[in-house]
């Protein structure tokens, strides 16, 4: 079985699992293979959980969920010492930030230091309690969402972990007949007598996944499309050049991890696609997930209603597609 083979069942079982949510699933997809993290923003009961532990179950994976409160420690994610008073040692008790998907619950909820904590696994993919640093499995994801309808008690994410994340997902409520399927499917599940998702027949290895991110990064981008997506990351710094209404609506831009996270994320887009090259479609499909996160819009543009997406939406529009 080829790659693009098991990765594409992997996907079909996870959308049968998880309905309405296809953004979600295809972003999930994308960043498995893009090696990066995800930062997903949805109101309660939009299967964000249930989502990645599905995704779990359909690679050779390790799986922990941390619920973040405002109490958390930042040992209760790295591990700690534990002393051993039979031989007068202290033994390392590794925490849950030692699995290999990682699905970090209501991030915003959780203090600086648990926050920092996070970041250091998340860019440098590995953790340091004391004097030892430990690494982490080559294979590591972090899911983290957000309820954007709380905020009272919340630490805001700092910009510069919100780069960390390759992609910001908003996932909004499914149609009326998808919600309907899903009361079809928790009822099936109920009189299976099943407490989790069904499980795939066949999983994907995690060797197979890191021989599908290679094929991924070897996926053709002709320098003109090049300069198209690094044009679309140079706008956001200097709208001015296009647009001056651009430019009143614009505070800061994206940093250079964008252009690296656009590129990943086009070129696996297409690869899901099933083509061996990128085209303009794949890097404007990705690009509100990879930008939203990593610009900063103006006072002037909150105070006339304007939103990130209607930003990038009017930022495309004005580059020249190749």
């Amino acid at each position: 079985m080829s790659q693009h083979t098991a990765i594409s069942q992997l996907k079909d079982y996870i959308g049968q699992q998880i309905l309405g949510q296809s953004t979600l699933v295809d972003r999930l997809i994308i960043a498995l293979l893009a090696d990066g993290h995800l930062l997903v923003e949805g109101a309660p009961g939009l299967a964000k959980t249930r989502a990645i532990k599905v995704l779990s179950e359909g690679v050779e994976a390790e799986f922990h969920r941390v619920q973040f409160t405002p109490d958390l420690l930042p040992a209760d994610l790295t591990g700690t010492e534990i002393y051993r008073p039979q031989d007068a040692t202290f033994q390392f008790q590794k925490g849950p930030l030692f699995h290999n998907l990682i699905l970090a619950d209501e991030i915003n909820r959780a203090p600086a230091k648990v926050q920092s904590a996070l970041l250091e696994a998340m860019a440098e993919r590995q953790i340091t309690v004391g004097s030892v640093t430990y690494p982490l499995p080559e294979l590591f994801l972090v899911m983290a969402t957000q309820n954007p309808l709380e905020q009272e008690g919340t630490y805001p994410l700092p910009e510069a972990q919100l780069d960390r994340f390759l992609m910001h997902v908003f996932v909004d409520y499914p149609s009326a007949e998808t919600e309907r399927e899903i009361l079809q499917l928790t009822r099936a599940e109920a009189r299976q007598g099943l407490s989790e998702p069904a499980k795939p027949t066949q999983t994907v290895s995690q060797n197979a996944l890191f021989e599908a991110r290679n094929e991924v990064l070897d996926i053709y981008m002709s320098d003109e499309l090049e300069n198209y997506l690094l044009q679309l990351v140079l706008a956001t710094r200097d709208p001015g050049r296009y647009d001056e209404k651009l430019s009143a609506w614009l505070e800061y831009g994206a940093s250079p991890r964008a252009s690296m996270a656009l590129d990943r994320c086009a070129r696996a887009h297409a690869w899901l696609s099933g083509r061996d090259f990128v085209g303009p479609e794949d890097i404007q499909s990705v690009a509100h997930d990879v930008l939203r996160h990593r610009i900063i819009l103006s006072f002037e543009a909150e105070a006339e209603g304007i939103t990130k997406d209607q930003f990038i939406d009017e930022l495309i529009s004005f580059i020249a597609v190749p």
